[in-house]
């Protein structure tokens, strides 16, 4: 599965996820213990296991090179 993150800030991650036309665009919104992201696709749950700190702190915020991203988990 490709995901690619579209923006992201500490309130909010908008990824899009597969390829070409066959692709979906899901926000990821902090859990209450800002401990992950979480956000539905097609039913499916996406989650991210980054606290809101880390992703606060991201380097690549300002990179666009750096948005490509493989740590996403479907549950």
């Amino acid at each position: 599965m490709d995901v690619v993150v579209l923006n992201k800030r500490a309130n909010q991650i908008t990824v899009v996820i597969g390829e070409a036309v066959r692709n979906v665009q899901c926000d990821l919104t902090p859990t209450k213990n800002g401990q992950a992201y979480v956000g539905n696709v097609m039913g499916r749950e996406m989650l991210f296991h980054r606290s809101r700190e880390q992703v606060q702190a991201d380097p690549d915020h300002d990179n666009p090179a750096l948005k490509k991203s493989g740590t996403f988990k479907s549950i």
